[in-house]
């Protein structure tokens, strides 16, 4: 089953976080599982960001977060941002391309 794993965080230094994600991205060529990375800013909150990942399955996403890599990319988050980032963990029931 499709999951989708959603980071509602806030920052005032949104560059230095793709730089962190750029570099994660290459840490992790060929042994990541995230099928699909999509940064959002919301519109009506100030340095608020989505960041939606997803895998094909939960336990591929559980994989993925066990790469040391990912480890380092959580903790430079949490520097990063301006409050603790919220997390959601989200199986994927139905998926529509309309």
């Amino acid at each position: 089953m499709p999951f989708i794993q959603t980071i509602e965080f806030t920052t005032g230094q949104i560059d230095e976080f793709n730089t962190v994600l750029d570099e994660w991205l290459v840490k992790t060529e060929g042994k990541r599982a995230a099928s699909r990375g999509t940064l959002t800013r919301d519109r009506d909150r100030a340095n608020t960001y989505l960041q939606i990942v997803e895998f094909p399955s939960y336990e591929e996403a559980m994989a993925n977060s066990d790469l040391p890599a990912t480890s380092e990319f959580a903790a430079r988050l949490t520097e990063l941002c301006d409050a603790p980032a919220t997390f959601r963990n989200l199986d994927v029931i139905r998926d529509d391309h309309l």
